[in-house]
């Protein structure tokens, strides 16, 4: 007899309710205490029987009432093992894993910190505070827009200055450019899975979205002519690397494919390259391949801190870039000076290029993590992104299984967050970032492959 059995047997001689209840108790108790941990095997039951000095049928009745209470799982040839219902994890503020929100990982680099902290105080010390409390030009200052032509660079090796806005985050910049390519009742195509943030954006300026089916490639490109044909849309809107939620990068020869649709109907392309910073080979943007056409927006909230309100949008030509100034001075009127010249600062000293580097270099090992905890899962992923894409069994539902999620401390999202076309696959959406440790992502990467093990029904602990 373990250690454990010696306890539960000695509150059973002295329990004062019937002993089948008091063995659900004792594992809630062992549970709540860390003594039991998901996927931990329990005794049999004829084990059980003979450590507790009960007999077998008190014992099944102990087990039946744990699992009606959702605390432990059994299979047949297997056994019995306590389910994944346990403490959620505690982070700050005590919340539980928050993997809901696509933020990238925080770089536990002392070093890098200071250096952050170093040239955040040199910003501080050496602007001039009157200036930066007045309006700014529409757009940004030059120096600004030369330093997101260099951080564009990177991906658009021809960008140019008299081309370049800046806007305080890609959403802002999302939203000048649907009001400026779509009025109200006008459509423009999406994928069918796709960035929240466009939905809400089409529905607060009364814009449609048409959906265009998704394979392993990218968007359909049929569907897409067929739309152009027959819908005549507004533009294209597409997250061509890294796609939000599913991870998808679309292939050379579908961007090809895509840009030859809309060179031939005339139909602008806003492409929204957020995460094209952190794979190394990701293939040339569709504006290199249609610059006349596509409005292109990168920045700093994917490869640096979402907190940093700063993002660059390559326009076509100078004079839709005129346009678009107007449109980004209706909507935002203008970006934040301080936290531009903070975004101008770390370009120019390679501090952005640094985060960039540590934030892809702890993406990888995240995703690590990930493989080892969810291998022979189908989930869909990149080695230097930081969220992945869980596709649940045929016989699963996403909501129930967020829930249950929920219950055991860790927030995802359902995929019907991202559909466009009404009918979301059974899918949910990990985000491996944001202030979670090392160790918490591991945590709740186990949490998450438990529930995927031994799924628990949202209600099953509601008394």
């Amino acid at each position: 007899m373990d250690k454990t059995s010696q306890l539960w047997l000695k509150r059973i001689r002295n329990g004062g309710k019937p002993a089948y209840l008091l063995i659900a108790d004792l594992i809630a108790e062992d549970m709540r205490s860390g003594r039991l941990s998901a996927r931990d095997r329990l005794p049999t039951l004829r084990e059980l029987a003979e450590d507790l000095e009960l007999n077998y049928t008190t014992v099944a009745r102990g087990y039946a009432e744990a699992r009606k209470r959702g605390l432990i799982d059994s299979r047949a040839g297997m056994g019995t093992f306590v389910r994944g219902s346990s403490p959620g994890i505690k982070l700050r503020g005590g919340s539980g894993a928050e993997m809901t929100m696509n933020l990238p990982p925080e770089p536990q680099d002392a070093a890098l910190m200071a250096q952050l902290r170093d040239s955040a105080a040199q910003v501080m010390a050496q602007s001039d505070w009157h200036d930066m409390l007045r309006y700014q030009d529409f757009g940004g200052t030059r120096e600004d827009r030369v330093a997101g032509v260099r951080w564009l660079q990177q991906r658009l090796p021809l960008c140019a200055v008299e081309r370049v806005l800046t806007c305080p985050g890609i959403h802002a910049g999302l939203t000048a450019l649907v009001s400026l390519l779509a009025r109200p009742g006008e459509m423009i195509c999406v994928e069918s899975l796709t960035y929240p943030g466009i939905k809400a954006i089409a529905a607060q300026l009364g814009v449609q979205l048409h959906a265009l089916p998704l394979d392993d490639d990218g968007p359909n490109v049929d569907a897409f002519e067929h739309a152009c044909k027959t819908l005549k849309p507004r533009a294209l809107y597409c997250n061509p690397t890294l796609l939000n939620p599913t991870t998808a990068t679309f292939t050379r020869a579908r961007r090809e494919a895509l840009v030859d649709v809309a060179l031939r109907y005339a139909v602008p392309i806003i492409e929204d390259d957020a995460y094209a910073m952190l794979p190394r080979d990701a293939p040339p943007p569709l504006a290199t391949l249609a610059p006349a056409l596509t409005y292109y927006i990168g920045g700093l909230s994917k490869c640096f801190g979402a907190g940093l309100r700063a993002a660059y949008i390559h326009a076509p030509g100078p004079r839709q870039a005129e346009r678009l100034a107007g449109a980004l001075r209706a909507t935002t009127v203008m970006c934040s000076p301080v936290t531009t010249a903070l975004a101008t600062r770390w370009i120019n000293d390679g501090t952005a290029e640094a985060m960039l580097q540590a934030i892809r270099a702890e993406s990888m090992a995240r995703q690590s993590m990930a493989a080892r905890h969810l291998a022979g899962r189908a989930l869909r992923a990149q080695p230097e992104g930081f969220h992945l894409w869980l596709p649940l069994d045929a016989e699963a539902s996403m909501v129930e299984f967020a829930s249950g999620l929920r219950a055991r401390g860790v927030a995802v999202v359902a995929s019907a967050a991202f559909s466009t076309d009404g009918t979301p696959p059974e899918a949910v959406r990990v985000c491996l970032g944001g202030p979670m440790s090392r160790d918490d992502c591991d945590f709740a990467l186990r949490l998450i492959a438990d529930a995927l093990e031994h799924p628990l029904h949202p209600h099953a602990n509601v008394m």
